[in-house]
């Protein structure tokens, strides 16, 4: 009878495991806020949906991602996109391609916004863009290829349609497999985030980085809290996570080059926020 028990037990821990990691998300300790000892932080230059939620749209659930080897073995991690989409071009002082619908909801204390432009509200190709504030100017300081939803984009996303969600959302944890790299958000490291070894091997070191997007979770908790305060049919555990090569089921994938920088780069002192969606969504 115990024995049964157990099983039963057992087998309902590995499905809720399981349904987290789906949604590029699951449980995992040794958590810690600013930058790992010795580590250092590359210098800057210069939601809405869910109750956590600056502003935007309805989110997603996503897991997807991102890179090919791991560090050490032949071939660069965090193979770029293919065919990436083409970011406006720089103008110094503003966010191009990014109308007054979305700009508004920037909140006016963030100095820093990563942007990713939709090549298409179908399409699966992005590239997301690394702004910074000072005073009234933005400055774009860089940008990577990158991979959102294998559907495309949304406004309205629920659980499974495989499209990214559009919107503004706050930045505030991050985590993966691999240690600290010198994190400025909160940053929580544990085995956890892999993975599972039954997934194709290109998907294995999607979640080495990640950086969650503050879409239907609760703020201020790791990235893998399975907590949906809008309810599971909205989805969740949308985050920016490693590159591989292809679409996602809603989270937004780049290189592990890019993952270090933005991981280095955003600051909790800043109010990072992403501001994201296909390119009709973005200038509306």
């Amino acid at each position: 009878m115990h024995n049964a028990l157990r099983a039963t037990i057992a087998t309902a821990v590995a499905g809720t495991l399981l349904t987290v990691l789906t949604a590029c998300g699951h449980d995992g300790p040794t958590r810690h806020t600013g930058q790992a000892p010795g580590a250092g932080h590359t210098s800057d230059a210069g939601g809405t949906s869910g109750t956590s939620n600056t502003s935007g749209a309805t989110g997603a659930s996503g897991t997807s991602g991102t890179t090919g080897a791991r560090r050490g073995e032949a071939g660069a991690k965090g193979t770029p996109a293919t065919a990436p989409a083409t970011a406006p071009d720089a103008v110094p002082g503003q966010l191009l391609g990014i109308g007054g619908r979305l700009r508004h909801r920037i909140p006016a204390d963030s100095r820093q916004v990563v942007a990713v432009y939709g090549s298409g509200r179908d399409s699966a190709d992005s590239t997301v863009v690394l702004y910074t504030r000072q005073g009234a100017t933005w400055t774009r300081v860089h940008s990577w290829p990158a991979h959102n939803g294998k559907e495309g984009w949304t406004a309205d996303h629920h659980e499974g349609d495989k499209r990214s969600p559009v919107g503004v959302f706050t930045l505030t944890d991050a985590g993966g497999v691999l240690a600290d790299p010198g994190a400025r958000l909160p940053y929580t490291r544990s085995a956890s985030f892999a993975a599972p070894r039954w997934w194709d091997r290109s998907h294995w070191h999607d979640f080495d980085y990640v950086i969650a997007i503050d879409y239907n979770r609760v703020k201020g908790s790791p990235p893998d809290d399975p907590t949906r305060p809008d309810g599971e049919s909205k989805g969740g555990g949308i985050w920016l996570h490693m590159d591989h090569g292809s679409g996602t089921s809603g989270c937004v994938s780049l290189s592990e080059e890019g993952m270090r920088s933005l991981l280095r780069t955003l600051d909790p002192d800043r109010h990072p926020v992403v501001v994201m969606g296909d390119k009709a969504s973005l200038t509306a």
